[in-house]
């Protein structure tokens, strides 16, 4: 890039400058203005800096977005896989290792889920500093080396501690997924990239048993059943190889403060030149950092497919009314962040003051953490229930777990469907909805029912991300119940899988509204609400599978259904007390956001992937 010339006044008025003029530091963001420096000494001025790879991960192309949230979601379709994998082939791994009792094997589940459920609290505080790419690639090589030991393993002892240490290394690509969604898009359009992962979490849970069961058949002798953990130390592998090429960093601050260490490198190699200083117009030339502080908004319009930062630096000209002044750019994010142990320390410490402290944090954890519970105890169920009923092997029983991925399917594009519906211009108080190519009766008839909607259920206010979810919850004590009575051998075995989807979609459902409620009612804390509920959801998640078979086989299928079902009946009243009285509940939260002004642009011809709301 040519710089300009500099203008015969302006270099009467460019004082001399050396190593010893005071340096005035300045906050810098992705909107600052960047000042052209003095190269006025230099016949070829060098180029500046490329700053595209340290752009606005907000204003980045879709197809970039798509490729990380691809990545991120194929990653966690792996890790839900390692978790439901383990289950099928138990028993084999008991004869094998030498385990007294398949409780003792099935804790390989438990202590995975330990592992998901802690490391994020001590592992998220690093990738908020040094960026996702590091923590996701070396905790990625933490989850491979541990699978392959799990391949190895000779005792059950090793083998629980091999999966706790799995857990660990896959925990980031369930938990931290939510981060890398929020780098990427404004809150107003993460419905849609948040309901996709919801749905490969899902998927990849029934899938893990699905596939795990045949190996189990048809790779016992031998012990060629090892390949449960085999192909997915390949699979894991690539993907991980995958993250190292492809996956771009997305954290906001971070590239912000790459972006100012660029700048500063070259100042001063400017500097290492003669070239003193840069041109700072008159309204922006105080000295004290404290006084500088960029009045320009971080935010950038989400909705653009263009990437908004140049190829190369952006070089305002300088006006008649310039100073020349030696600047170095800081980020505020970095000078006022606390040590890495006091933010361990918080990370650590701020979820269980708000699960104890914050009834909406409790109450909602112990609802997701039941459906999570569920969803864990499908591993040894299905097969139990199919056995006893149907008098399947372990390879039949597995293939109905495609009722979880169907069930994840459905639920995803259901996600994304009610998102739209809730952001209606005829909801949505801040569009208006004409009633265009209508008969007047039922035009009124339209509006009134919109006028009813908005008046009632604002869609404005956080508790908009529960009126659906109400209703779809309610699927998850149908499926149980319906799994429960039916499993007999007079009916046929399609209606009991049918249960499994219902069941599988009110629990993304849930998943999903929780999601999105701490995220908008918690804002600044909402990361350390998400970590309380996923603690919650993992521990007892881990817990189920150990319980999984004295409930079926002391109870029956018939009251195990009823007893869970009851359960989950019970739990439904949660997001209905929220609907009604959350603003009350809210406004008595040192923590929570008691108004949500925000709106939701709507288009009515959305491009096939990604909907601008």
């Amino acid at each position: 890039m040519t710089l300009d010339t500099m203008s015969p006044d302006m270099t009467n008025r460019d004082p001399r400058m050396d190593a010893t003029t005071p340096i005035t530091y300045r906050y810098l963001t992705f909107q600052t203005p960047l000042p052209i420096p003095n190269t006025s000494s230099l016949s070829q001025p060098p180029d500046p800096p490329d700053l595209s790879p340290y752009s606005d991960p907000t204003t980045w192309p879709s197809s970039r977005k798509n490729i990380m949230l691809g990545l991120s979601c194929f990653a966690t379709f792996l890790t839900a896989y390692t978790a439901g994998s383990y289950s099928p082939p138990h028993e084999l791994i008991r004869q094998d290792l030498g385990g007294t009792s398949n409780v003792a094997v099935l804790s390989g589940i438990t202590t995975f889920c330990l592992g998901f459920a802690l490391a994020p609290m001590a592992l998220a505080p690093f990738s908020e500093i040094t960026g996702r790419y590091p923590v996701f690639v070396a905790a990625g090589i933490i989850y491979v080396i541990f699978q392959a030991v799990c391949g190895v393993v000779r005792t059950v002892a090793g083998m629980v501690v091999a999966r706790l240490l799995v857990g660990i290394g896959a925990s980031v690509f369930s938990t931290m997924v939510g981060g890398v969604i929020a780098d990427l898009w404004g809150k107003q359009d993460r419905n849609t990239p948040m309901a996709i992962f919801s749905g490969v979490v899902l998927m990849g849970t029934g899938a893990g048993p699905l596939f795990a069961s045949i190996m189990a058949k048809r790779l016992a002798e031998n012990k060629a059943w090892k390949w449960v953990f085999w192909h997915q130390v390949i699979t894991s592998g690539l993907c991980i190889l995958a993250f190292v090429f492809f996956f771009r960093e997305s954290r906001g601050s971070v590239l912000l403060s790459r972006r100012a260490r660029a700048l500063n490198n070259w100042y001063e190699s400017l500097e290492s030149q003669g070239c003193y200083g840069v041109w700072l117009s008159g309204d922006n030339n105080n000295g004290d950092v404290d006084d500088d502080v960029s009045s320009q908004d971080s935010s950038t319009d989400p909705s653009s497919d263009e990437e908004k930062t140049p190829t190369t630096t952006t070089i305002t000209t300088p006006p008649n009314h310039t100073s020349l002044k030696r600047i170095r750019w800081l980020v505020k994010e970095d000078e006022e962040r606390s040590s890495l142990l006091k933010i361990i320390s918080i990370s650590i410490s701020r979820p269980f003051h708000l699960l104890f402290t914050e009834s909406i944090v409790f109450f909602f954890s112990l609802w997701v953490s039941f459906a999570w519970g569920v969803l864990y105890l499908d591993f040894g169920s299905i097969p139990l229930v199919f056995h006893r009923q149907y008098g399947w092997d372990i390879e039949q029983s597995g293939l109905i777990f495609l009722s979880l991925i169907i069930g994840g399917f459905i639920g995803t594009f259901f996600s994304i469907w009610q998102e739209r519906i809730l952001h209606h211009p005829g909801w949505n108080p801040s569009l208006s909805l004409p009633p265009q190519g209508q008969e007047q009766e039922e035009a009124d008839t339209y509006g009134k029912t919109w006028a009813f909607l908005r008046q009632n259920f604002p869609s404005n206010s956080p508790e908009a991300r529960l009126y659906l979810s109400c209703l779809t919850s309610i699927l998850l004590p149908l499926g149980l119940l319906l799994f429960g009575l039916t499993a007999r051998p007079q009916i046929h075995w399609v209606i009991p899988g049918i249960g499994l989807v219902f069941a599988t979609l009110g629990i993304l459902s849930i998943y999903l509204a929780i999601f999105n409620y701490f995220a908008d009612s918690y804002q600044q804390y909402a990361s350390s609400a998400l970590a309380a509920q996923s603690m919650c959801r993992n521990i007892v998640g881990g817990a189920f599978p150990l319980v999984t078979r004295p409930l079926v086989e002391n109870l029956g299928e018939v009251r195990f259904a009823v007893l869970l079902g009851g359960i989950a009946v019970g739990l439904t009243i949660v997001p209905w007390v929220l609907v009604f009285c959350g603003d009350r509940i809210r406004a008595r939260s040192p923590f929570a956001s008691v108004s949500f002004p925000i709106s939701y642009p709507y288009s009515t011809n959305p491009p096939f992937f990604f909907f601008p709301y």
